[in-house]
């Protein structure tokens, strides 16, 4: 049986073209709309899907083509790392999973070899922040011939910063109606509620504080080198509290199917300590266990290895261990329970928190849909 659209994925489907970027949450359903438009333009030997390793790894995509009655093992899927390998690929349909086209680098120079010769669309829930963001899909549409004319035309750069700073931009006015010509926004009524919980964790205020003041590693003894430093010790000394690992506890008990996100090592060390009294399974850039198949499990997850591309509807629950520094990977994480499939209503968020310095200056970056500053958080210490 083929699976059917729901209406607002109709209504998406329906103002696709060549060129476009499908915009929708997490969650939406873009995967599955892209697929169908790819399928519209070509036969399955045809399409080319460029997606996260671990969406590639999973056969998520796969699963969407046969969904649709399509012959799925015909599809080349691979990863954004590998993406040089079509350069010189003509008369394809090219499906771009995430926006990774930011910027002047590798990948970059790839996507516009790629779509000169192609038919392309993007899916993004978060396709650009500022404008020098839409640059490479502002080329790639043929509204500018190279980075250097869109510069030239819409950017006053800051004569006295250290390195290229945007001071502002020029005839946004325009820029606007540009970006309204490329993008596709699919917006979805959910059936769920996001009930975000702050919890307050306690943390060695003395040993804080040291840190601060001295910048010096408490357990090399050695004196930190810049700003990254100075912050990661500060954030050591604020997420090994005891007090974060007992909370996950309760909520475990409780809850019984938890996902837990997580930034560095020490954390998953300490995280792995669970395993004394549940079923803890992990991805991170190293293991790639599935989700238990148990009544109960612990599911810990790298923000970096896995805040994208896949999901899970066997839960309401996903705790935050400790914050990460951009407010689109959190929302990106939480959307790995929000789908339009899952069973569940009321979806539980728990972020955990103290009220150091550098978390109250992490979550208010977050909260304002910024990215946190390590280098003028510790300028300010």
């Amino acid at each position: 049986m083929v699976a059917k659209l729901y209406s607002h994925q109709e209504e998406a489907l329906g103002l696709l073209q060549s060129g476009k970027v499908l915009v929708g949450g997490v969650g939406s359903g873009k995967s599955r709309v892209g697929a169908s438009w790819a399928l519209s333009q070509a036969d399955e030997s045809k399409i080319i899907v460029i997606t996260t390793a671990r969406k590639r790894d999973s056969l998520e995509w796969e699963g969407e083509f046969a969904a649709l009655g399509a012959d799925f093992e015909e599809v080349t899927i691979e990863s954004w790392n590998n993406i040089s390998k079509f350069d010189d690929c003509c008369l394809n349909v090219f499906i771009f999973d995430e926006q990774r086209v930011v910027g002047s680098g590798a990948w970059v120079k790839s996507f516009l070899k790629i779509v000169e010769n192609n038919q392309w669309i993007m899916l993004s829930a978060t396709p650009g922040d500022v404008w020098l963001d839409y640059v490479p899909l502002f080329i790639a549409n043929g509204y500018y011939k190279n980075r250097t004319e869109f510069a030239e035309r819409h950017i006053v750069w800051d004569r006295f910063a250290k390195y290229p700073k945007v001071k502002r931009y020029l005839d946004t006015g325009l820029l606007e109606a540009r970006r309204r010509k490329i993008l596709v926004p699919m917006p979805a009524e959910r059936h769920t509620r996001r009930n975000r919980s702050y919890i307050l964790m306690e943390y060695d205020e003395e040993m804080y504080e040291s840190i601060a003041k001295k910048r010096v590693d408490p357990w090399t003894e050695e004196p930190y080198r810049n700003a990254a430093g100075v912050c990661y010790g500060l954030r050591k000394c604020v997420n090994s509290d005891r007090s974060r690992v007992d909370h996950i506890r309760l909520v475990a008990r409780k809850r019984k199917k938890l996902i837990v996100f997580y930034n560095f090592n020490y954390e998953r060390d300490i995280l792995l300590e669970l395993r004394d009294e549940f079923n803890v399974a992990e991805w991170n850039g190293h293991n790639h266990e599935p989700i238990p198949s148990t009544d109960s499990w612990v599911y810990l997850v790298q923000y970096t290895a896995g805040a994208e591309g896949w999901n899970c509807v066997e839960t309401d629950t996903i705790v935050f261990y400790s914050l990460n520094y951009s407010w689109k990977i959190l929302e990106q994480a939480e959307g790995r329970i929000d789908r339009i499939n899952t069973p569940f209503t009321d979806l539980h968020y728990f972020y955990f928190f103290s009220e150091s310095g550098i978390d109250s200056a992490i979550r208010k970056a977050v909260q304002e849909k910024g990215v946190f500053n390590e280098r003028i958080f510790a300028h300010n210490l």
